[in-house]
């Protein structure tokens, strides 16, 4: 196979995986949109690493698709990969860092998805050159997720956390031999 047979069966597929993404993203900022409103605590999220690096790789993949289009006149069809990749990096990236992080009514929003109440079976805090990070442990998917908390914030998250435990929307399961002897507010 040739390498200008090859290579648009390989954008295509970058195209379909960048897809999902681009779907992903609407989805968590459609859902995003829906919990706005039941906000208990939030903040803004820190920009990524490599932050600027993303939005150049997306006026860059901007330029790249503009030129194959009216330059050298490519049907639309074989530019699918790349205008996935540039929907993602000029739209979806950038747009899914505005999601507020946080406290919601019905979970928390932690750095990478979403985790209902519900969900959440053991918390820990990690303090560490100044910053702050709640790790949250799933019932279900045995899966740490971490929130970097800003640090004035820190004793507002804690007193949430112990008022979801009380009102029993948290359960924590230790790990080991339950005896019933320790009380969940105090793993906050």
């Amino acid at each position: 196979m040739s390498p200008q047979e090859f290579l648009p069966q390989v954008l295509f597929l970058f195209g379909v995986g960048f897809l999902l993404a681009n779907i992903k993203v609407l989805a968590e900022l459609v859902r995003f949109r829906l919990r706005k409103r039941s906000a208990l605590l939030v903040w803004e999220a820190a920009k990524p690493p490599y932050y600027g690096f993303t939005l150049a790789l997306g006026v860059m993949l901007g330029l790249l698709l503009a030129f194959k289009l009216f330059y050298q006149h490519r049907p639309l069809p074989q530019l699918f990969g790349e205008a996935m990749m540039f929907v993602y990096y000029g739209y979806a990236f950038p747009l899914s860092t505005r999601i507020s992080r946080g406290f919601y009514g019905d979970g928390v929003w932690s750095d990478t998805a979403f985790m209902k109440w519900g969900q959440i079976s053991a918390v820990s805090w990690k303090e560490e050159e100044g910053r702050v990070t709640l790790l949250l442990i799933s019932h279900s998917w045995n899966i740490a997720r971490r929130l970097q908390v800003p640090g004035p914030l820190y004793g507002q998250a804690r007193k949430l956390l112990r008022e979801k435990i009380k009102a029993q929307d948290i359960h924590i399961g230790g790990a080991g031999l339950d005896l019933g002897s320790r009380d969940d507010a105090d793993a906050v």
